[in-house]
């Protein structure tokens, strides 16, 4: 069943996981105010679907999956509107980096700023093999702002994420895997076939564990490693203590699958 939040986004819902889309081809999926509003909106609202929904699904349309931010709406504009922008921008890709459920990004094509930028957000990028990747904002004498000066090199280490940054060139699918700032690169007809295996092979594990593995992994990499790993003792003896995980245990004796119930 597919639903339109807006002109330019889409909103699939297939069980437990959501698939959305950026309709904006003819731009190649560039970002204005309005739909970078428009998708805050929806992760908002995620959050209080975290039994819902499961995986999400981020994608674009046609040739391009975010070309950047739609530069026309910087023209001439004050430095207030700008910074509200940025602002509003980076609370948007805050909210998708936080998210408890899994996400994955399926780059249909261009990537390019707040594109790569979202991308980076998730916790899966796959890429087709045509994709381009970037943060070419240094050629218009301006940097990121949605956090990719610091989230790539957190993604493919410092040096490598200057080089990217600082000659604002674009990388192909195969060096995006290489570098390790996507998972897999796949053919343009499996990409999307490939994201949904991965999907539902996430939202048959035990819903709790698999939000909390998220969130121990994303935490601990902030964290030092003896509270990282206090951290993950925590963590599981809290799912030892769950329904799921007991199910998972008897399942596992019984030479059965798990019915897993969120509990």
């Amino acid at each position: 069943m597919e639903e339109r939040l807006h002109k330019h986004l889409v909103l699939e819902r297939k069980g437990p996981i959501e698939i959305l889309r950026i309709d904006r081809e003819e731009a190649l999926g560039a970002l204005n105010f309005e739909i970078q509003e428009a998708i805050g909106n929806y992760v908002n609202e995620l959050y209080a679907r975290k039994d819902e929904v499961r995986v999400l699904i981020i994608t674009g349309t046609g040739r391009g999956f975010v070309a950047g931010a739609d530069i026309t709406g910087y023209h001439n504009v004050g430095q207030t509107v700008f910074d509200d922008f940025q602002r509003r921008s980076r609370q948007t890709f805050d909210a998708i980096a936080n998210l408890p459920q899994v996400t994955i990004c399926a780059i249909n094509g261009y990537a390019l700023g707040g594109g790569f930028e979202i991308a980076m957000c998730c916790d899966f990028i796959l890429v087709n093999k045509k994709t381009k990747l970037g943060l070419p904002e240094i050629k218009l004498g301006l940097l990121p702002g949605g956090g990719g000066t610091q989230r790539l090199p957190r993604l493919v280490g410092p040096m490598r994420a200057k080089e990217i940054l600082l000659t604002g060139r674009m990388i192909t699918a195969k060096e995006a895997v290489e570098y390790g700032a996507a998972l897999e690169a796949c053919a343009p007809d499996e990409l999307m076939p490939r994201a949904m295996e991965l999907a539902e092979t996430l939202a048959a594990q035990a819903p709790v564990a698999l939000r909390e593995g998220k969130r121990v992994n994303d935490d601990g990499l902030d964290a030092a490693l003896s509270a990282g790993l206090t951290f993950e003792q925590r963590v599981l003896g809290a799912l030892y203590a769950t329904e799921d995980g007991k199910e998972g245990i008897a399942a596992f004796i019984e030479k059965r699958d798990p019915v897993f119930q969120g509990e």
